[in-house]
Formats: C-alpha cells, sequence, structure tokens
C-alpha cells in the first residue's frame, strides 16, 4: 500500500512541469472585427532567462476580401508599454491562403518576433505581459475574421 502511494505521488511530482507554453485566442463577435473592439492577451512570464517565440494567430473564413491584416500591437511588460504597426500576409493571388485550412476556415501562425524586437520588447523581466491587438484596416468592421490572439512558447 506504501508503495503504491509512493509511486502514484512520484508520479503527480514528475508531471507538474511548468508548462512551455501560453495560447489565447478570443473570439471576434458576430466575425466582424470592429476597429474598437481590442482583444487583449495576459500571461505571467516566470522564467527570463530562456528565449521565446511569439505568434500572431489569426482564423479567418474564405470570405475574407484582403490578402493582409494591419494591426496595431500594444504590449505591456513589467518596465514599459511598447507599441507598433505591423502589417501581416494572409495570401497571394498565386498560392491563395498563407495558412492551414479545413473546409473555408483558415489559421494563420505568424511569427512576430522581429517586430517584437525592433519595437524594443524582450521577455527579460519576470511579471505579467499584455497583448492588445487592433486592426487598422480602412474596411471598419473587417469582415470574415473569427479569433484573434497571441502564442509564446519557450524556444528549446
Amino acid at each position: 500500500m506504501r508503495l503504491t502511494a509512493f509511486l502514484l505521488l512520484l508520479f503527480l511530482l514528475t508531471q507538474c512541469t511548468p508548462i512551455d507554453l501560453y495560447e489565447r485566442t478570443i473570439d471576434i463577435p458576430q466575425h466582424q472585427w470592429k476597429s474598437d473592439f481590442v482583444p487583449s492577451c495576459t500571461f505571467q512570464l516566470s522564467d527570463s532567462t530562456s528565449l521565446y517565440e511569439t505568434s500572431l494567430i489569426l482564423r479567418h473564413t474564405d470570405a475574407y476580401p484582403f490578402n493582409n491584416i494591419w494591426l496595431n500591437v500594444v504590449v505591456e511588460t513589467p518596465d514599459t508599454l511598447i507599441s507598433f504597426r505591423t502589417e501581416q500576409r494572409l495570401g497571394n493571388n498565386e498560392q491563395g491562403w498563407l495558412g492551414t485550412g479545413l473546409n473555408d476556415v483558415y489559421e494563420h501562425r505568424i511569427p512576430l518576433n522581429n517586430e517584437l524586437e525592433k519595437a524594443g520588447v524582450s521577455f527579460r523581466t519576470t511579471g505579467p505581459y499584455t497583448f492588445r491587438l487592433t486592426q487598422i484596416m480602412r474596411e471598419d468592421p473587417l469582415p470574415a475574421v473569427l479569433q484573434v490572439g497571441i502564442r509564446v512558447e519557450r524556444k528549446k
């Protein structure tokens, strides 16, 4: 009995390792992304010695009318507030949509590390990090956008 309890406890302790991934997506109301709807993602960084990959997640339908999206990204770190604009390619006329698709829904995981570095964002301080995403396209609301979010994972 004691051996079984010990083995169970040992198993549970080895399964309690920290997860090296944060991912959150926010649903866009009525699939119409209005410029005043600002999705926000907050995560706790506890290891400031590791390197991280940060990606934008965007899901849209085949009815999305553009090959790109312009975003204003605000990053609130434990030390500062940083804002930058970015254009992300979602498709082109030769290849179609650049993301992965299932039926008429497409998902894009777009690396943001270069834009974050240029803007001065580094994950060198522990604490909360908040990403706020605003669409700044000329069409408002922006149709056929299902979800938007952030993915942060530790580099292996």
